[in-house]
Protein backbone atom coordinates (compact mmCIF):
# COMPACT_ATOMS: atom_id res chain seq x y z
CA UNK A 1 0.00 0.00 0.00
CA UNK A 2 1.56 3.32 -1.03
CA UNK A 3 2.23 5.86 1.71
CA UNK A 4 -0.42 8.52 2.22
CA UNK A 5 0.29 11.96 0.79
CA UNK A 6 1.12 14.61 3.38
CA UNK A 7 -1.12 17.08 1.53
CA UNK A 8 -4.33 16.43 3.55
CA UNK A 9 -2.56 17.23 6.85
CA UNK A 10 -0.96 20.33 5.36
CA UNK A 11 -4.26 21.40 3.83
CA UNK A 12 -6.04 20.94 7.15
CA UNK A 13 -3.39 23.12 8.81
CA UNK A 14 -4.04 25.81 6.21
CA UNK A 15 -7.77 25.78 6.98
CA UNK A 16 -7.28 25.88 10.76
CA UNK A 17 -4.72 28.69 10.63
CA UNK A 18 -6.74 30.75 8.15
CA UNK A 19 -9.97 30.26 10.09
CA UNK A 20 -8.35 31.30 13.40
CA UNK A 21 -6.79 34.46 11.95
CA UNK A 22 -10.08 35.58 10.40
CA UNK A 23 -12.05 34.65 13.55
CA UNK A 24 -10.00 37.04 15.69
CA UNK A 25 -9.54 39.71 13.01
CA UNK A 26 -13.22 39.64 12.07
CA UNK A 27 -14.36 40.07 15.66
CA UNK A 28 -11.89 42.91 16.21
CA UNK A 29 -12.91 44.73 13.05
CA UNK A 30 -16.57 44.83 14.07
CA UNK A 31 -15.87 45.98 17.63
CA UNK A 32 -15.83 49.64 16.60
CA UNK A 33 -19.49 49.37 15.61
CA UNK A 34 -20.28 47.73 18.96
CA UNK A 35 -18.55 50.47 20.97
CA UNK A 36 -19.26 53.53 18.79
CA UNK A 37 -22.11 55.01 20.81
CA UNK A 38 -20.47 54.21 24.16
CA UNK A 39 -17.16 55.80 23.15
CA UNK A 40 -18.62 59.01 21.74
CA UNK A 41 -21.04 59.42 24.65
CA UNK A 42 -18.31 58.81 27.24
CA UNK A 43 -15.71 61.09 25.66
CA UNK A 44 -18.07 63.75 24.33
CA UNK A 45 -17.12 63.26 20.68
CA UNK A 46 -19.32 63.51 17.60
CA UNK A 47 -19.97 60.33 15.66
CA UNK A 48 -18.16 61.84 12.70
CA UNK A 49 -14.94 62.11 14.77
CA UNK A 50 -14.85 58.37 15.42
CA UNK A 51 -16.24 57.81 11.92
CA UNK A 52 -13.15 59.56 10.55
CA UNK A 53 -10.94 57.03 12.37
CA UNK A 54 -12.99 54.23 10.79
CA UNK A 55 -12.60 55.83 7.36
CA UNK A 56 -8.83 56.11 7.85
CA UNK A 57 -8.77 52.48 9.02
CA UNK A 58 -10.44 51.43 5.79
CA UNK A 59 -7.92 53.27 3.62
CA UNK A 60 -4.81 52.14 5.51
CA UNK A 61 -5.97 48.54 5.89
CA UNK A 62 -6.95 48.47 2.22
CA UNK A 63 -3.49 49.58 1.08
CA UNK A 64 -1.90 47.05 3.44
CA UNK A 65 -4.14 44.30 2.06
CA UNK A 66 -2.89 45.06 -1.42
CA UNK A 67 0.72 45.03 -0.24
CA UNK A 68 0.09 41.81 1.69
CA UNK A 69 -1.34 40.26 -1.47
CA UNK A 70 1.72 41.22 -3.49
CA UNK A 71 3.98 39.80 -0.79
CA UNK A 72 1.94 36.59 -0.73
CA UNK A 73 2.59 36.13 -4.46
CA UNK A 74 6.32 36.11 -3.70
CA UNK A 75 6.66 34.53 -0.23
CA UNK A 76 4.79 32.50 2.38
CA UNK A 77 1.48 34.13 3.39
CA UNK A 78 2.03 32.75 6.90
CA UNK A 79 4.88 35.17 7.57
CA UNK A 80 2.71 38.04 6.36
CA UNK A 81 -0.10 36.90 8.67
CA UNK A 82 2.15 36.56 11.73
CA UNK A 83 3.52 40.09 11.38
CA UNK A 84 0.04 41.46 10.90
CA UNK A 85 -1.29 39.77 14.04
CA UNK A 86 1.44 41.31 16.17
CA UNK A 87 0.87 44.86 14.90
CA UNK A 88 -2.94 44.54 15.03
CA UNK A 89 -2.85 43.27 18.61
CA UNK A 90 -0.80 46.25 19.74
CA UNK A 91 -3.04 48.76 17.94
CA UNK A 92 -6.42 47.43 19.05
CA UNK A 93 -5.25 46.83 22.62
CA UNK A 94 -3.95 50.39 22.92
CA UNK A 95 -7.40 51.69 21.91
CA UNK A 96 -8.30 51.09 25.57
CA UNK A 97 -6.20 54.18 26.40
CA UNK A 98 -7.70 56.75 24.01
CA UNK A 99 -8.66 60.16 25.37
CA UNK A 100 -8.73 62.36 22.24
CA UNK A 101 -9.90 61.84 18.65
CA UNK A 102 -6.34 61.87 17.30
CA UNK A 103 -5.52 58.89 19.52
CA UNK A 104 -8.18 56.87 17.70
CA UNK A 105 -6.91 58.10 14.34
CA UNK A 106 -3.40 56.83 15.10
CA UNK A 107 -4.16 53.64 17.02
CA UNK A 108 -7.25 52.42 15.16
CA UNK A 109 -6.87 54.25 11.87
CA UNK A 110 -3.16 53.51 11.32
CA UNK A 111 -1.61 50.91 13.68
CA UNK A 112 -4.51 48.47 13.96
CA UNK A 113 -5.40 49.10 10.32
CA UNK A 114 -1.92 48.15 9.11
CA UNK A 115 -1.89 44.94 11.13
CA UNK A 116 -5.45 43.99 10.26
CA UNK A 117 -4.74 44.61 6.58
CA UNK A 118 -1.76 42.25 6.68
CA UNK A 119 -3.49 39.58 8.79
CA UNK A 120 -6.48 39.57 6.46
CA UNK A 121 -8.52 37.62 3.97
CA UNK A 122 -6.07 38.28 1.11
CA UNK A 123 -3.05 36.23 2.29
CA UNK A 124 -5.45 33.70 3.78
CA UNK A 125 -7.27 33.35 0.43
CA UNK A 126 -4.02 32.96 -1.48
CA UNK A 127 -2.89 30.30 1.00
CA UNK A 128 -6.20 28.42 0.79
CA UNK A 129 -6.56 28.63 -3.00
CA UNK A 130 -3.09 27.14 -3.43
CA UNK A 131 -4.01 24.29 -1.10
CA UNK A 132 -7.48 23.66 -2.64
CA UNK A 133 -7.34 24.71 -6.32
CA UNK A 134 -10.30 22.53 -7.35
CA UNK A 135 -12.57 23.58 -4.46
CA UNK A 136 -11.49 27.18 -4.00
CA UNK A 137 -15.02 28.53 -3.50
CA UNK A 138 -16.01 26.20 -0.67
CA UNK A 139 -12.55 26.18 0.96
CA UNK A 140 -12.42 29.98 1.00
CA UNK A 141 -15.97 30.08 2.33
CA UNK A 142 -14.92 27.76 5.17
CA UNK A 143 -12.12 30.05 6.33
CA UNK A 144 -14.18 33.18 5.67
CA UNK A 145 -16.74 31.66 8.04
CA UNK A 146 -14.18 32.50 10.71
CA UNK A 147 -15.03 36.17 10.18
CA UNK A 148 -18.75 35.56 10.68
CA UNK A 149 -18.22 33.29 13.68
CA UNK A 150 -15.80 35.84 15.11
CA UNK A 151 -18.52 38.43 14.70
CA UNK A 152 -21.09 36.11 16.31
CA UNK A 153 -19.05 34.77 19.23
CA UNK A 154 -16.65 37.61 19.98
CA UNK A 155 -19.18 40.40 19.61
CA UNK A 156 -21.70 38.53 21.80
CA UNK A 157 -19.05 38.11 24.51
CA UNK A 158 -17.77 41.65 24.11
CA UNK A 159 -21.31 43.06 24.30
CA UNK A 160 -21.53 41.54 27.78
CA UNK A 161 -18.09 42.96 28.63
CA UNK A 162 -19.22 46.38 27.38
CA UNK A 163 -22.29 46.40 29.62
CA UNK A 164 -20.48 44.96 32.65
CA UNK A 165 -17.14 46.80 32.75
CA UNK A 166 -17.09 49.30 29.89
CA UNK A 167 -15.78 49.89 26.40
CA UNK A 168 -12.11 50.16 27.36
CA UNK A 169 -12.09 46.54 28.52
CA UNK A 170 -13.44 45.47 25.13
CA UNK A 171 -10.24 46.69 23.47
CA UNK A 172 -7.99 45.14 26.14
CA UNK A 173 -9.47 41.70 25.49
CA UNK A 174 -9.21 42.13 21.73
CA UNK A 175 -5.51 42.95 21.97
CA UNK A 176 -4.94 39.88 24.14
CA UNK A 177 -6.77 37.65 21.64
CA UNK A 178 -4.42 38.69 18.83
CA UNK A 179 -1.31 38.02 20.86
CA UNK A 180 -2.59 34.65 22.12
CA UNK A 181 -3.15 33.53 18.52
CA UNK A 182 0.38 34.45 17.44
CA UNK A 183 2.16 31.33 18.85
CA UNK A 184 -0.40 29.09 17.09
CA UNK A 185 0.34 30.70 13.74
CA UNK A 186 4.10 30.60 14.30
CA UNK A 187 3.72 26.88 15.00
CA UNK A 188 1.90 26.50 11.70
CA UNK A 189 4.79 28.19 9.89
CA UNK A 190 7.17 25.58 11.26
CA UNK A 191 4.98 22.79 9.84
CA UNK A 192 6.69 22.95 6.45
CA UNK A 193 4.55 20.57 4.34
CA UNK A 194 1.93 23.15 3.43
CA UNK A 195 4.59 25.77 2.72
CA UNK A 196 6.31 23.44 0.26
CA UNK A 197 2.96 22.98 -1.47
CA UNK A 198 2.58 26.76 -1.72
CA UNK A 199 6.01 27.08 -3.33
CA UNK A 200 5.18 24.43 -5.92
CA UNK A 201 1.87 26.12 -6.74
CA UNK A 202 3.55 29.52 -7.18
CA UNK A 203 6.00 28.04 -9.69
CA UNK A 204 3.18 26.37 -11.67
CA UNK A 205 0.81 29.37 -11.78
CA UNK A 206 -0.07 31.24 -14.99
CA UNK A 207 -2.21 34.27 -15.74
CA UNK A 208 -2.43 38.00 -16.43
CA UNK A 209 -0.47 40.70 -14.65
CA UNK A 210 -2.32 43.62 -13.05
CA UNK A 211 -1.49 45.82 -16.04
CA UNK A 212 -2.80 43.21 -18.50
CA UNK A 213 -5.95 42.61 -16.45
CA UNK A 214 -6.63 46.36 -16.39
CA UNK A 215 -7.17 46.24 -20.16
CA UNK A 216 -10.31 44.09 -19.74
CA UNK A 217 -13.91 45.11 -19.01
CA UNK A 218 -14.20 42.43 -16.35
CA UNK A 219 -11.45 44.08 -14.28
CA UNK A 220 -13.23 47.43 -14.13
CA UNK A 221 -16.60 45.78 -13.53
CA UNK A 222 -15.11 43.88 -10.57
CA UNK A 223 -13.69 47.10 -9.15
CA UNK A 224 -17.09 48.79 -9.45
CA UNK A 225 -19.00 45.92 -7.87
CA UNK A 226 -16.58 45.57 -4.98
CA UNK A 227 -16.42 49.33 -4.36
CA UNK A 228 -20.19 49.46 -3.94
CA UNK A 229 -20.13 46.30 -1.85
CA UNK A 230 -17.62 47.93 0.50
CA UNK A 231 -19.65 51.14 0.66
CA UNK A 232 -22.64 49.11 1.88
CA UNK A 233 -20.74 46.76 4.18
CA UNK A 234 -18.96 49.27 6.35
CA UNK A 235 -21.78 51.78 6.46
CA UNK A 236 -24.00 49.07 7.91
CA UNK A 237 -21.46 47.37 10.19
CA UNK A 238 -20.34 50.71 11.66
CA UNK A 239 -23.79 52.19 12.23
CA UNK A 240 -26.32 49.38 12.66
CA UNK A 241 -25.83 49.11 16.45
CA UNK A 242 -26.20 52.88 16.86
CA UNK A 243 -29.27 52.83 14.57
CA UNK A 244 -30.84 50.08 16.68
CA UNK A 245 -30.16 52.04 19.88
CA UNK A 246 -31.58 55.20 18.30
CA UNK A 247 -34.76 53.21 17.58
CA UNK A 248 -35.17 52.04 21.18
CA UNK A 249 -33.07 48.91 21.67
CA UNK A 250 -30.74 48.89 24.68
CA UNK A 251 -26.97 48.53 24.27
CA UNK A 252 -26.90 44.80 25.03
CA UNK A 253 -29.68 43.86 22.59
CA UNK A 254 -28.29 46.15 19.89
CA UNK A 255 -24.81 44.67 20.32
CA UNK A 256 -26.19 41.17 20.07
CA UNK A 257 -28.03 42.13 16.89
CA UNK A 258 -24.60 42.77 15.36
CA UNK A 259 -23.43 39.44 16.77
CA UNK A 260 -26.37 37.52 15.29
CA UNK A 261 -25.59 39.14 11.94
CA UNK A 262 -22.47 36.99 12.16
CA UNK A 263 -24.64 33.87 12.25
CA UNK A 264 -26.61 34.88 9.18
CA UNK A 265 -23.31 35.83 7.52
CA UNK A 266 -22.04 32.32 8.21
CA UNK A 267 -25.07 30.79 6.52
CA UNK A 268 -24.75 33.15 3.56
CA UNK A 269 -21.03 32.68 2.99
CA UNK A 270 -21.12 28.88 3.19
CA UNK A 271 -24.07 28.72 0.79
CA UNK A 272 -22.31 31.11 -1.60
CA UNK A 273 -19.08 29.09 -1.56
CA UNK A 274 -20.83 25.81 -2.35
CA UNK A 275 -23.02 27.49 -5.01
CA UNK A 276 -19.95 29.08 -6.60
CA UNK A 277 -18.18 25.72 -6.96
CA UNK A 278 -21.23 24.37 -8.82
CA UNK A 279 -22.37 27.33 -10.92
CA UNK A 280 -19.61 29.94 -10.77
CA UNK A 281 -19.41 33.10 -8.64
CA UNK A 282 -21.83 35.27 -10.61
CA UNK A 283 -25.09 33.72 -9.38
CA UNK A 284 -24.41 33.97 -5.63
CA UNK A 285 -23.10 37.52 -6.09
CA UNK A 286 -26.28 38.50 -7.96
CA UNK A 287 -28.54 36.96 -5.31
CA UNK A 288 -26.65 38.88 -2.63
CA UNK A 289 -27.20 42.27 -4.24
CA UNK A 290 -30.87 41.58 -4.97
CA UNK A 291 -31.33 40.92 -1.23
CA UNK A 292 -29.55 44.18 -0.42
CA UNK A 293 -31.83 46.13 -2.73
CA UNK A 294 -34.84 44.69 -0.90
CA UNK A 295 -33.66 45.53 2.63
CA UNK A 296 -32.44 49.04 1.76
CA UNK A 297 -35.93 49.69 0.35
CA UNK A 298 -37.48 48.25 3.54
CA UNK A 299 -35.46 50.41 5.93
CA UNK A 300 -36.37 53.55 3.99
CA UNK A 301 -40.05 52.70 4.41
CA UNK A 302 -40.03 51.61 8.06
CA UNK A 303 -37.42 51.94 10.83
CA UNK A 304 -39.29 50.29 13.68
CA UNK A 305 -37.20 47.96 15.90
CA UNK A 306 -38.61 44.93 14.07
CA UNK A 307 -37.69 46.34 10.65
CA UNK A 308 -34.21 47.28 11.89
CA UNK A 309 -33.76 43.69 13.08
CA UNK A 310 -34.98 42.26 9.75
CA UNK A 311 -32.72 44.66 7.87
CA UNK A 312 -29.70 43.67 9.97
CA UNK A 313 -30.23 39.93 9.72
CA UNK A 314 -30.94 39.84 5.97
CA UNK A 315 -28.07 42.21 5.24
CA UNK A 316 -25.91 40.05 7.48
CA UNK A 317 -26.61 37.05 5.25
CA UNK A 318 -25.09 38.98 2.33
CA UNK A 319 -22.26 40.58 4.27
CA UNK A 320 -19.46 38.10 3.49
CA UNK A 321 -20.84 36.54 0.30
CA UNK A 322 -18.43 38.34 -2.02
CA UNK A 323 -15.36 37.65 0.16
CA UNK A 324 -14.68 34.04 -0.95
CA UNK A 325 -15.87 34.89 -4.46
CA UNK A 326 -13.08 37.43 -5.04
CA UNK A 327 -10.37 34.84 -5.67
CA UNK A 328 -12.80 32.79 -7.77
CA UNK A 329 -13.66 35.78 -9.99
CA UNK A 330 -9.97 36.68 -10.32
CA UNK A 331 -8.90 33.11 -11.07
CA UNK A 332 -11.72 32.71 -13.60
CA UNK A 333 -11.00 35.92 -15.52
CA UNK A 334 -7.26 36.51 -15.03
CA UNK A 335 -5.59 33.26 -13.88
CA UNK A 336 -3.63 32.57 -10.70
CA UNK A 337 -0.11 33.85 -11.31
CA UNK A 338 -0.86 37.24 -9.73
CA UNK A 339 -3.77 36.04 -7.59
CA UNK A 340 -2.61 37.84 -4.45
CA UNK A 341 -1.91 41.16 -6.15
CA UNK A 342 -5.15 41.26 -8.13
CA UNK A 343 -7.27 40.07 -5.22
CA UNK A 344 -5.52 42.55 -2.95
CA UNK A 345 -6.16 45.41 -5.37
CA UNK A 346 -9.86 44.62 -5.66
CA UNK A 347 -10.18 44.27 -1.90
CA UNK A 348 -8.27 47.53 -1.42
CA UNK A 349 -10.90 49.32 -3.51
CA UNK A 350 -13.63 47.55 -1.50
CA UNK A 351 -12.18 48.77 1.79
CA UNK A 352 -11.43 52.33 0.69
CA UNK A 353 -15.05 52.61 -0.46
CA UNK A 354 -16.00 51.07 2.89
CA UNK A 355 -14.23 53.89 4.69
CA UNK A 356 -16.27 56.33 2.66
CA UNK A 357 -19.45 54.46 3.60
CA UNK A 358 -18.64 54.56 7.32
CA UNK A 359 -17.80 58.26 7.18
CA UNK A 360 -20.80 59.22 5.04
CA UNK A 361 -23.07 57.52 7.57
CA UNK A 362 -21.49 59.43 10.46
CA UNK A 363 -21.62 62.82 8.70
CA UNK A 364 -25.20 62.20 7.57
CA UNK A 365 -26.26 61.52 11.15
CA UNK A 366 -24.39 64.47 12.66
CA UNK A 367 -25.73 66.94 10.09
CA UNK A 368 -29.23 65.60 9.39
CA UNK A 369 -30.04 63.74 12.61
CA UNK A 370 -30.60 60.40 10.89
CA UNK A 371 -29.39 57.95 8.25
CA UNK A 372 -32.10 58.28 5.56
CA UNK A 373 -29.93 60.11 3.01
CA UNK A 374 -27.24 57.45 3.40
CA UNK A 375 -29.80 54.69 2.86
CA UNK A 376 -30.93 56.37 -0.38
CA UNK A 377 -27.31 56.44 -1.57
CA UNK A 378 -26.87 52.75 -0.77
CA UNK A 379 -30.08 51.82 -2.60
CA UNK A 380 -29.06 53.78 -5.72
CA UNK A 381 -25.56 52.31 -5.75
CA UNK A 382 -26.95 48.77 -5.63
CA UNK A 383 -29.05 49.50 -8.70
CA UNK A 384 -25.77 50.34 -10.45
CA UNK A 385 -24.29 47.00 -9.35
CA UNK A 386 -27.07 45.17 -11.15
CA UNK A 387 -25.91 46.83 -14.40
CA UNK A 388 -22.27 45.82 -13.81
CA UNK A 389 -22.78 42.16 -12.88
CA UNK A 390 -23.57 40.93 -16.44
CA UNK A 391 -20.04 42.01 -17.45
CA UNK A 392 -18.68 39.30 -15.13
CA UNK A 393 -20.09 36.32 -17.01
CA UNK A 394 -17.64 33.42 -17.28
CA UNK A 395 -15.24 33.95 -20.22
CA UNK A 396 -15.74 31.63 -23.18
CA UNK A 397 -13.58 28.57 -22.76
CA UNK A 398 -13.05 29.47 -19.04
Amino acid sequence: MPPKSPLPAGAALVLVAGFAVLFVGGGARFAIGLTLKSVVDDLGWGRSELGLAVALFQVVSAVCMFLAGRMSDRASPRLVLAGGLLVAGIGIGAMSLVAAPWHALVLYGVVFAAGNGAASLIPVSVMVTRAFPARAGLANAAVTAGMSLGQLVMIAVLAAVLVAIGWRSVFVWLGAAHLILLPLLLGAIRGGGAARGEAHTRRAATGLSIRQAARTRAFWALLGVYAICGLDDFFVSTHVVALAQDRGLDAYLAGNLLAVMGLTALIGVMAAGAWSDRAGPLWPATASFVARLAVFALILIDQSPVSVAVFALVFGATFLVTAPLTVVFVNQHFGSRHLGGLTGLITMVHHIAGGLGAYVGAVTFDRLGGYDAAFVLMLASNVLVMALLPLLRRPRGG
